[in-house]
């Protein structure tokens, strides 16, 4: 079968989904560019700052799409073939993620660009408030984690690592160039454009010629030295202002992001490349893992993320220059994440079963296919690896710093620190508990040590699914009082409520039934699964008390 056809095949169904399904939205939530949106009516210059949609669709973009939609078809494609790893990147992203995106951004929009926490406080209320802040900082957590260790793992690979880490660190300094280019220099968009994203690529090139180590001290391995690195990194971006950083990094990020769409599509078009990797290998694995409900929580980003509604109601929609904007940003958005994830399955999708780079992490798994459909145009493999690697890498950093400002807004939230102080307080405490997590040293029944982001990629997948599920609960509530059809988020909630509970209970069956057997153990990740569990419970319990509330005269009206 032609990877070509494939391709095009989703990006017509894409396409007709943002100008069909899309515009149904639009005209649902009765989008008005005669409404002020927060970051006009609240300018501060620091959080609510008004960007042009083009600007703010590339940072949004960039921090939403980070490695999951790359790791995660990857990872249920090896496991279950590729076309039930296809098909929910296609229909999950239109039907469920996509609409998870879209109605958190304009959720926020119409509470003040408040978070999706301080809406379901006004109206569920208080008490489950505080469950779902607990829930979100949780699940922030584990965000960081995940990406800190993907990211300084990428640095110490051994053939393009260095060069990679090079890049990386100058791909930094230049955002900060550029912020204070656009702010301070008043320099025009389109002209810092054309200066900086060509540094970009000039400084992919240049990476590798200069590869960066870090070296051990104190015993402290490299990757772990990398770790720290990284989330001093995150502290910096949390605490300083969105335009010195965030923006311009993320509006640079989104270029990679647009770059790898181009080279990917067009390389697949041009390549000629013919499917190998099966279809199909059935409803389970040989470790155990079963198609339902893993799939729907492994692809994660490629098809549904809570994480994007944090994004959506905590950042973005503290940006949005007008109501209708927020089609492009939060809908678009999610389905160009959804290409991401084609492409990516399309890098497995080329291999032969048996082929050594099975074994392979997926970002090499992804950078090597990334390389073949772009040798067809001329480009030299090596650098389409370098640049593959790096936009992997920035993918990450634009997910990590996004995610601490968040892990700090909640923080903030949960104890009513203000000001400077009780900004570096909280984004000090949210990325204490990821620097443990990168600390630890987790090792297979053979003795090898495991990656940290393995140990917690499922964790990961399945509460990010769950805070998907919980915050489209919040916006059913919310379109209710507003006596709007809740069908809209209701179904799909329903759908993710339900794989992300059974990924769980399946987390928590083996350590449970060991205690019931007498032999306990301390293992943190069931632990944190009962945690979830319980939480998303009582703001279940919450939300139905209060559907209950609402006159049975409004929900009729619906």
């Amino acid at each position: 079968m032609s990877l070509s056809l494939i391709s095009a095949v989703c990006c017509l169904v894409l396409l007709g989904a943002y100008l069909l399904f899309g515009k149904m939205l639009s005209r649902f939530f009765s989008l008005d560019d005669s409404h002020p949106t927060p970051a006009c009516s609240q300018n501060d210059g620091i959080d609510f700052v008004p960007a042009e949609k083009n600007l703010l669709l590339g940072q949004h973009f960039s921090a939403i799409a980070a490695a999951s939609p790359i790791v995660g078809p990857i990872l249920a494609g090896i496991w279950f073939g590729w076309l039930p790893a296809l098909l929910w990147i296609i229909f999950g992203s239109i039907f469920i993620g996509a609409v998870h995106d879209f109605a958190s951004l304009v959720g926020s929009l119409r509470h003040g660009a408040r978070s999706i926490a301080e809406i379901v406080k006004e109206h569920i209320g208080p008490n489950a408030y505080r469950f779902f802040l607990i829930y979100i900082w949780i699940s922030l957590v584990y965000v960081i984690t995940a990406f800190t260790d993907l990211t300084s793992a990428s640095f110490v690979e051994s053939q393009f690592g260095g060069g990679v880490a090079t890049s990386s660190v100058i791909y930094l300094f230049i955002g900060l160039a550029m912020g204070v280019s656009l702010t301070r220099l008043k320099m025009p968009l389109w002209l810092a454009t054309l200066i900086y994203v060509p540094l970009v690529g000039v400084t992919i090139w240049f990476g590798q010629s200069i590869p960066l180590t870090m070296p051990s001290w104190g015993g402290i391995r490299p990757q772990m030295m990398w770790n720290i690195f990284i989330l001093l990194y995150c502290f910096a971006a949390s605490v300083l202002p969105m335009w010195i950083l965030l923006q311009p990094r993320g509006y640079l990020g989104g270029f990679f992001l647009y770059g790898s769409l181009a080279a990917g599509l067009i390389g697949l078009f041009l390549s000629g490349s013919r499917v190998q990797y099966p279809a199909f290998l059935g409803f389970s694995t040989e470790k155990g893992m079963t198609l339902f409900p893993m799939l729907f929580v492994t692809i994660a980003c490629g098809a549904c993320s809570g994480f994007h509604g944090l994004v959506s109601s905590g950042t973005t929609s503290k940006q949005v220059h007008k109501e209708t904007d927020a089609r492009l940003i939060g809908y678009g958005g999610m389905l160009l994440e959804a290409l991401v994830g084609v492409i990516a399955l399309a890098t497995l999708m080329l291999l032969a079963p048996g082929d050594a780079l099975l074994g392979e992490s997926p970002d090499r798994i992804y950078a090597n296919g990334l390389s073949r459909f772009v040798a067809t145009m001329g480009i030299n493999p090596d650098f389409a690896r370098s640049f593959a690697l790096l936009a992997f890498a920035t993918f990450i950093y634009d997910t990590l710093d996004v995610s601490t400002r968040l892990g700090r807004y909640v923080f903030q939230e949960l104890t009513g620190w203000k000001g400077w102080k009780g900004s570096v307080a909280s984004t000090v405490l949210t990325l204490a508990a990821p620097a443990y997590c990168v600390s630890l040293t987790v090792t297979d029944v053979r003795g090898n040590i495991v990656p940290a982001w393995k140990t917690f990629w499922t964790i990961f997948g399945t509460s990010n699914q769950l805070l998907a599920a919980l915050t489209l609960l919040g916006l059913t509530v919310w379109l209710k009082k507003e006596k709007k059809p809740g069908w809209v988020t209701a179904f799909p909630m329903v759908f993710m409520m339900t794989m992300a509970l059974w990924s769980l209970g399946r987390t928590i069956a083996p350590w449970a039934g060991r205690l019931v057997s007498g032999s306990f153990q301390w293992e943190f990740i069931p632990i944190i699964a009962i945690v979830l569990v319980v939480l998303s419970s009582l703001l279940i319990i919450e939300s139905v008390k209060t559907l209950r509330r609402i006159p049975l005269t409004a929900i009729q009206k619906t």
